[in-house]
Order: structure tokens, then C-alpha cells, then sequence
């Protein structure tokens, strides 16, 4: 199944809903390519990752190096809505540690506005 993803912003800050697998490859290779575009329009991205079926090694080493990226320029990236895999897989690797972990979108978005609001 291949990796669609579909973004809206919403104060400020990118959500990036993706849906299907994200494998070594294409997918993963589309999603770095996004992420990066992203970046240079926002400091602030989240990931929704509510409708991911799967997650390979590949896709962690992406999410991964989109969470660096945003981090060199400055910005952050978090997730939101863990699937039951990707919450399972980010469990696993100890990931939940690296990134920053919300129930929904929403969450994430006013942990960007509160964390902008106190500096």
C-alpha cells in the first residue's frame, strides 16, 4: 500500500496526515522530500500518523531524520494519533522517548502555541 499524505495549516503549524505504510523506498524517500518542504515553511510540523497500517525500518530511519532536520533549522516535529502499529513500533525502538507524542493533532498544535506563547 503506498504512503498518501494530505497537509492543512492550522495556526501556524503544518499537520501532515499520512495514511498506508511507510517502507525503505518510495515512500519513505517521498516523505523526506515533503518534510523538507515543509521545513521551509514552518519550524513546526505534526505528524499524524492515525491511518499508518505499517512502519518498516526504513520509515523509522525517515521519521527519524525529518525529527534531525527540524531540530538543525530550529523547529520540531511531533506525532499524533498513533496507529496501533506505529504506537506498538515507536514503543519497541524506545522512539516515544525521542519525539513528542499526542492523542490527536489538535494537542500537538497548541503544545506549539503554548511553548511559543511562554517564550
Amino acid at each position: 500500500m503506498a504512503l498518501n499524505t494530505t497537509t492543512s495549516r492550522i495556526d501556524g503549524v503544518i499537520v501532515v496526515y499520512l495514511s498506508g505504510a511507510i517502507f525503505f523506498g518510495e515512500e519513505s524517500t517521498s516523505l523526506r522530500i515533503l518534510g523538507k518542504d515543509l521545513l521551509n515553511r514552518s519550524r513546526q510540523i505534526v505528524l499524524d500518523l492515525g491511518d499508518v497500517t505499517y512502519i518498516d525500518s526504513g520509515g523509522l530511519g525517515t521519521l527519524v531524520a525529518l525529527y534531525m532536520s527540524a531540530r538543525k533549522v530550529g523547529g520540531d516535529i511531533k506525532l499524533a494519533n498513533l496507529s496501533s502499529h506505529a504506537h506498538e513500533v515507536l514503543q519497541i525502538t524506545k522512539l516515544v522517548r525521542v519525539f513528542e507524542v499526542f492523542d490527536k493533532a489538535e494537542d500537538a498544535i497548541a503544545s506549539f502555541i503554548r511553548a511559543a506563547a511562554a517564550t
